[in-house]
């Protein structure tokens, strides 16, 4: 009986408010009630999708700046040269001797640890033998050369920075070519240039770049900026200090370089037959125009015959043997 009643009832409002006016401030008002439950109702699925989406869109940002470090980082390795091969333009020998070193391959690599003790400086990175990597291979951040991988491990690899008290690499003054050797002095801010003398054209504010020399670094990447130069008149050496271009404290994300795999002794060889090979190719081109070169001498050599026929009076069988040639150069 009471469904019976609410039925009619409903039925009346529904008829009442499709034919007149009174319900409508009701529905107003009822349809501003439902619409604060059907907000509370839907809020856990909105909370779920503004997470959804900040965890997504937050993941994206991570990969494409990793994607952007990476590809800054690559870009800033090779852009390292441009300050060497502006220089080395101007010197031919330079040149050659950089030019199958400009487009080097690369890897990135992270730094994953530190050596504890503090008298040697050695960093781990998480390239190792599986990916490549060999000993003695140059490792790199954006800014220059940070050291050399001296031990492998199937994932890893342990390097040794430049500042440590063991090493030592050829470099030469990017300003004039001077060469010289940069060693660690135990100190990461601070190298020092050995054997360089008295009245060695060097001054503060130069950059040293890799020489190549060592055939174990790449020519023409940055390694250090001179800082200091002390003259002592009564030393046959300069005390020079300067700062490696790298941020060996600091860089995070390094570049593993990829030269060529050849030994000296193949390299020297193979040079050798490069250079061998380009001098046939220059004397190619000079033959022919030594061969045109007798032709023009041979009527230089003509007018000698005159003197042939002076020889006639000595003896009276050379003019038989003259008369023969004149007949053919009247042919």
């Amino acid at each position: 009986m009471r469904l019976l009643v609410l039925a009619v009832l409903s039925v009346a409002l529904m008829v009442v408010d499709a034919r007149f006016t009174v319900l409508k401030p009701v529905r107003s008002q009822i349809s501003l009630v439902l619409m604060q439950s059907y907000w509370i109702t839907d809020l856990p699925q909105r909370l779920w999708q503004g997470v959804a989406s900040q965890f997504g869109s937050r993941t994206e940002l991570v990969a494409e700046n990793e994607k952007l470090r990476t590809e800054a980082l690559l870009l800033q390795g090779r852009l390292q040269k441009l300050a060497a091969l502006t220089e080395q333009n101007v010197r031919l020998r330079e040149l050659l001797n950089s030019s199958e070193l400009v487009n080097e391959k690369v890897e990135v690599a992270e730094l994953i640890g530190m050596d504890p003790n503090p008298f040697t400086h050695r960093i781990i990175i998480n390239k190792g033998e599986r990916n490549g990597v060999v000993l003695g291979q140059p490792v790199l951040d954006a800014r220059g050369l940070m050291g050399q991988v001296v031990e492998l491990m199937p994932y890893t690899s342990r390097v040794l920075l430049l500042t440590d008290t063991t090493h030592s690499i050829p470099v030469q003054v990017n300003r004039n070519g001077l060469r010289a050797i940069a060693s660690g002095t135990g100190n990461p801010e601070r190298l020092e240039l050995r054997h360089v003398a008295d009245t060695a054209d060097i001054k503060e504010g130069d950059l040293l770049v890799s020489s190549g020399l060592g055939q174990r670094f790449p020519a023409g990447y940055p390694v250090a900026t001179v800082k200091e130069v002390i003259h002592d008149s009564g030393q046959p050496f300069a005390i020079v200090r300067a700062v490696p271009t790298a941020a060996l404290n600091r860089s995070r994300y390094l570049l593993l370089v990829f030269s060529d795999s050849r030994t000296p002794e193949e390299r020297a060889n193979d040079a050798a037959r490069a250079q061998e090979a380009e001098r046939n190719g220059e004397n190619g081109p000079v033959l022919p125009p030594a061969s045109v070169t007798p032709p023009a001498a041979a009527p230089v050599v003509a007018p000698a015959a005159p003197a042939a026929v002076v020889k006639p009076p000595v003896k009276p069988v050379k003019p038989a043997a003259a008369a023969p040639a004149s007949p053919r150069r009247q042919e």
